[in-house]
């Protein structure tokens, strides 16, 4: 049993206070806590990857809360998609050293319910995919871009946030059905990543573009057909400007106005809805819930014949994650932005 030869204190990080816009390092508190053992059905986990996602700074705001039921209070350590080791186990189904992944705490020991975690399989992609790749914003992009998107072989489609963990996925989906894929990003670095690795047909860059609109045009001739989008705000504008008829427009992030305190109305779309019969749609991507198995299987069989690829922005050490989530609003990630907080020992 691994759970005796644990010399470390055992940590956890904290909603400190309700950020105000952007959250700073003072939104968190770590403190040293002690090492629980696990009851009957339980099991005590060391996490070693913590995924930090965007979506989770809404959780931060009084009330808020997501599709699984995730809120944080304040003085309560924050959870976030996680991949972690099974140190002791009080239950026959799961067993020292297993990997496993669910929502856990910020914490580097925990104990969990066994109803709240699902072993990883090491042989579908490296462990840390479970939240990447295979977890959540893999399965967004999967089912965003597939069930909402729908592109067709030969269509536009547009992806903002391409570089990000769901957007790059999203991009090569879109690539895989045969699309022409254009895509969104902040920096000359990531349209690089976007052309030259990933192998979109374009990269803009809306930090270094004047009239957005115009460079949408420029890019699509024949307009866009789908639009997959994580940002919103006015980069949302620009490609709905040059929507087709019967367009498709899969809402899965808003990551311009996360941190606002006052989302800007902006532009209202309904009436180009009507006129060009498109479809815009919003999801979570617990609405397939009841897909995921096969939707994870495709996206491996996807990774292991060399048609996907997916970076990983990997930050190390315990302490790390508060300035890895503030990151993310910097822009600064390309792929999927986690930090690992320790390592897989054989058992």
């Amino acid at each position: 049993m691994i759970h005796s030869d644990i010399k470390e204190q055992n940590q956890e990080i904290v909603l400190a206070e309700r950020p105000l816009g952007v959250p700073t390092e003072d939104t968190f508190q770590t403190n040293d806590i002690d090492m629980p053992t696990p009851k009957d059905n339980e099991v005590l986990i060391k996490n070693i990857y913590v995924s930090v996602d965007p979506g989770m700074r809404g959780f931060m705001d009084k009330g808020d809360d997501d599709a699984a039921g995730a809120k944080y209070e304040l003085n309560q350590p924050i959870t976030s998609r996680s991949v972690a080791q099974i140190v002791d186990s009080n239950d026959e189904h799961f067993a020292v050293g297993d990997i496993v992944h669910g929502r856990f705490a910020w914490q580097k020991y925990q104990t969990v319910s066994v109803e709240d975690i699902e072993k990883v399989d090491p042989d579908l992609a490296p462990i840390s995919t479970a939240v990447s790749m295979l977890g959540v914003p893999g399965l967004a992009a999967y089912f965003g871009m597939l069930k909402i998107g729908q592109p067709k072989k030969g269509e536009t489609v547009v992806v903002s946030g391409a570089a990000g963990s769901v957007g790059s996925i999203a991009s090569q989906i879109a690539k895989i059905t045969g699309g022409r894929v254009i895509g969104i990003a902040g920096s000359a670095k990531k349209i690089n990543y976007l052309e030259n690795e990933l192998g979109l047909d374009k990269g803009i860059d809306y930090k270094q573009t004047d009239d957005m609109q115009v460079a949408i045009k420029e890019a699509c001739p024949d307009g866009v057909d789908v639009f997959f989008d994580n940002v919103g705000g006015e980069l949302f504008d620009a490609v709905f400007a040059n929507m087709n008829r019967h367009g498709r427009v899969a809402i899965c992030g808003q990551i311009a106005e996360y941190n606002a305190d006052n989302p800007p109305t902006g532009p209202r779309p309904m009436h180009k809805l009507i006129k060009k019969s498109a479809r815009m749609e919003g999801f979570v991507v617990f609405d397939f819930s009841a897909e995921f198995d096969e939707a994870k299987k495709q996206i491996a069989e996807w990774y292991n014949d060399g048609q996907i690829i997916y970076k990983e922005n990997l930050i190390e050490g315990f302490e790390n994650i508060p300035s890895a989530f503030i990151g993310l609003f910097k822009g600064e990630n390309i792929g999927k932005q986690m930090v690992k907080v320790g390592d897989v020992k054989n058992c």
